[in-house]
């Protein structure tokens, strides 16, 4: 199946009032190259989201947006050192015995001495954050897949089309070139009769020189070769695998039949032939690009 480098996914994972949510945006790109955005609590997972996504995709250029939203309060707790504010009361009681002071020790003031409010954070539990991590990674990752999938099927489609333009081409070079070879032994032939009058033609002569032209101008291991690879590059356009970088090697191959299609040519009409054959593998090639 032909997969795009392009795509998007998204994914929202609420849990309480706490929300993962993941966002997932590729380009082209030679190879797979991620880049992760996401909160410094997150980071110990890193190596396991790019596993994870490097298990479903080879090639491209992917950011990846990971945030958490609403979080609870809840990994956070409130208690008071018994023991300590004891103490504080013990002293405050002995030293109003001493002085003679009157007791206006409140709770609140009680509660600002040091150390006697304790504040802890409670210790998440890893694998469960991580089970919700992975979940909304993979509704992403699915979701980007997808996208390269649908794309990936309009650039199927439109390669295909270029590729029966190519071939059309190519039968017309094929068609041109005994033409061509006709034109000019006849033009040959009336010009030797021009210069020789009435002396008889030696036809083995002219038949040696246009023999010698078509050998120069012949095209037909281009031609065959270039039928070759665009009917290649159909088949592998039909399967499944990563395809990207075997398409491009092919359009090389096709770009340099047709330049050595385009520089044996010695008529007017298969050298234009040739330019919009070129035209056309370079827009192949662009295409090409977008494959991962």
């Amino acid at each position: 199946m032909l997969k795009s480098m392009t795509g998007f996914g998204r994914y929202e994972l609420i849990n309480g009032q706490s929300k993962i949510m993941v966002e997932m945006k590729s380009v082209n790109h030679r190879y797979l190259d991620l880049n992760i955005k996401m909160p410094k609590k997150f980071n110990c997972f890193e190596a396991s989201i790019r596993n994870l996504i490097k298990n479903n995709v080879q090639r491209g250029k992917i950011d990846v947006f990971l945030s958490l939203e609403n979080e609870e309060e809840t990994n956070v707790t409130l208690h008071y050192n018994r023991v300590l504010a004891q103490e504080y009361m013990d002293c405050f009681r002995e030293m109003k015995e001493q002085f003679g002071v009157v007791d206006d020790i409140s709770v609140s003031m009680l509660a600002s001495f040091p150390e006697v409010l304790i504040m802890e954070h409670i210790e998440e539990d890893v694998e469960q954050l991580w089970d919700s991590i992975q979940t909304a990674i993979e509704g992403a990752l699915q979701e980007l897949i997808q996208t390269r999938i649908l794309e990936g099927e309009h650039l199927r489609r439109d390669l295909l089309g270029k590729l029966d333009g190519m071939l059309e081409l190519v039968h017309k070079i094929e068609e041109r070139s005994p033409v061509v070879l006709n034109e000019y032994h006849n033009r040959l032939e009336e010009k030797v009769k021009e210069v020789l009058e009435n002396t008889t033609i030696d036809e083995s002569r002219i038949l040696t020189e246009v023999t010698i032209f078509a050998d120069k101008i012949c095209v037909d291991e281009e031609t065959v070769r270039l039928k070759s690879h665009i009917m290649h590059t159909k088949e592998i356009l039909e399967q499944k695998e990563s395809i990207g970088r075997k398409l491009d090697f092919i359009a090389q191959e096709m770009n340099r039949e047709a330049n050595t299609i385009l520089s044996k040519a010695n008529d007017i009409e298969i050298s234009d032939i040739a330019i919009e054959l070129k035209t056309e593998i370079e827009k192949v090639r662009e295409q090409i690009q977008n494959i991962e």
